[in-house]
C-alpha cells in the first residue's frame, strides 16, 4: 500500500520556509491540519497567519494493523504498550523502516523546493508522530548534510528508547570524557540497524566532527497530565537527546485539551511560534 499523498497548507506569500508536520494514531495529514490550525497564539492567530511565507507539509501514515486494538488504524508503526515500551517492540521495526524512509523523501524534496536550504526546513511531530520526527533525524545521520531548522516534538516517546539509554549509560561508565560524535554514532547505529537501513559502524573517536543534522535544534514539550502517552516517556526522549544533540529545549504544561493530549494553548503556540523564528512574520 502506497503511503497517502502529504496534505499541503500553501504559504502566501514568497516560499521561505517548510514545516513537516506528523499526527498521531489514529488521526491523518488532514484532520491534524485543521487541528493544529485551529489552535491560537496569545495574539488570537494559528501558526499560518503569523508565518505567512511557511508551507505546510502534513503527511499521513499507511493503515495498518495495530496489534494492541486488534484493527487497522492510522498508524506510523505498531506500537503495543507505552505503560512497557519494551514489550513486543519487535512490532514496531517493520512500520518505521517504511515511515522513516517515506519521511526522509519527504523531508529530501522539500529542501529541493528551498534550493537546498536545509535550514529553512523543519521536522515534527505530537504523539506517534513526534516518535517517527525523531527516529527520521537520527537515520538522516547520512543523508543530510546540514542541520535542519528545528526538530519539534509533543506529547510523545523514542521508540527503543531503553535500548538508547542503556548505550549512554554504558559509554559514560567506560570514558571519563565522553565524546558528542561517539554518543551521536552510537545512538544512530541503534537506530539505523534495528530497522535494516545499515550496519553499524565503527565507534568514531573524541578528535571527530559532530555530524551536522545532530546540530538541529530540537524543542519537545509534554503535559504533565496527559492521559494518553506518560510525561515521563517525554522526559526520557529528553534525556537522551540532549546527550546526542546539541541544543534541545524542554517544556512542560497543565491543563492542554484533549486529557492532556495536545499543546497548550496559548503558551505552547507562542513558543513554538519564538522557536520557529519570529524574524520571519508577516504584520
Amino acid at each position: 500500500m502506497e503511503f497517502p499523498v502529504p496534505h499541503i497548507h500553501a504559504h502566501q506569500g514568497t516560499h521561505t520556509h517548510t514545516a513537516i508536520l506528523l499526527h498521531g494514531r489514529g488521526s491523518d495529514g488532514p484532520e491534524f491540519a485543521e487541528d493544529f490550525f485551529s489552535s491560537m497564539t496569545s495574539k488570537n492567530k494559528n501558526l499560518a497567519d503569523c508565518l505567512l511565507n511557511w508551507r505546510w507539509v502534513f503527511p499521513s501514515s499507511r493503515d495498518r494493523w495495530t496489534t494492541a486494538f486488534q484493527e487497522e488504524m492510522p498508524a506510523w508503526f505498531d506500537a503495543y504498550s507505552l505503560s512497557n515500551i519494551d514489550e513486543r517492540q519487535d512490532l514496531q521495526v517493520e512500520g518505521l523502516r517504511e515511515s522513516v524512509a517515506h519521511i526522509l523523501a519527504i523531508l529530501e524534496s522539500e529542501i529541493r523546493l528551498l534550493d537546498g536550504k536545509t535550514s529553512r526546513v523543519y521536522l515534527g511531530g505530537i504523539s506517534q508522530g513526534m516518535a517517527t520526527a525523531l527516529w527520521t533525524v537520527f537515520c538522516a545521520r547520512d543523508t543530510i548534510k546540514q542541520p535542519l531548522g528545528g526538530v519539534l516534538g509533543f506529547c510523545g516517546w523514542l521508540p527503543f528508547a531503553n535500548k538508547a539509554e542503556n548505550l549512554i549509560h554504558q559509554s559514560e561508565a567506560t570514558n571519563t570524557q565522553r565524546a558528542l560524535p561517539q554518543m551521536q554514532r552510537l545512538v544512530s547505529d541503534l537506530f539505523l540497524t534495528t530497522i535494516g537501513i545499515s550496519e553499524a559502524t565503527q565507534a568514531v573517536s573524541a578528535g571527530d566532527s559532530v555530524s551536522p543534522v545532530f546540530s538541529t535544534p530540537v524543542l519537545l514539550g509534554h503535559g504533565t497530565d496527559d492521559a494518553w502517552v506518560p510525561v515521563e516517556l517525554g522526559q526520557q526522549s529528553f534525556r537522551i537527546l540532549r546527550e546526542v544533540m546539541q541544543q534541545v529545549e524542554w517544556m512542560e504544561f497543565t491543563g492542554a485539551e484533549g486529557e492532556g493530549h495536545w499543546i497548550k494553548e496559548p503558551e505552547g503556540f507562542d513558543r513554538i511560534f519564538e522557536f520557529l523564528g519570529a524574524g520571519s512574520v508577516e504584520s
